[in-house]
């Protein structure tokens, strides 16, 4: 992923594959080679999906409802909940300058 400012407010996308757009979604940041635990999580939501699946969004940056991130580099994790499945999957690093 591109460098993100820690002063800019973005949507962060990251696109599953099989996803519908009906399924709950989280996402989550740890420090690379960390997995997320519970309190890791927060809710994003789905662009409309395409063929083969959806982009999830979540918005990063400084204020209220954004995700603020420090400076550094961060392991992005997407959780979908789905009636019988919950998959957890890592979805890249976001750098942060």
């Amino acid at each position: 992923m591109e460098p993100m400012s820690s002063l800019s407010r973005e949507f962060l996308y990251v696109y599953v594959e099989g996803a519908t757009g009906g399924e709950g979604v989280e996402v989550a940041f740890t420090v690379p080679g960390v997995k997320p635990v519970e309190d890791d999580w927060h809710p994003a939501e789905w662009e409309p999906p395409q063929a083969d699946g959806a982009d999830a969004r979540i918005l990063v940056g400084p204020g209220e409802g954004a995700v603020a991130l420090p400076e550094g580099t961060h392991q992005a994790w997407v959780r979908v909940t789905a009636v019988e499945e919950q998959p957890l999957l890592p979805a890249g690093l976001v750098p942060i300058t």
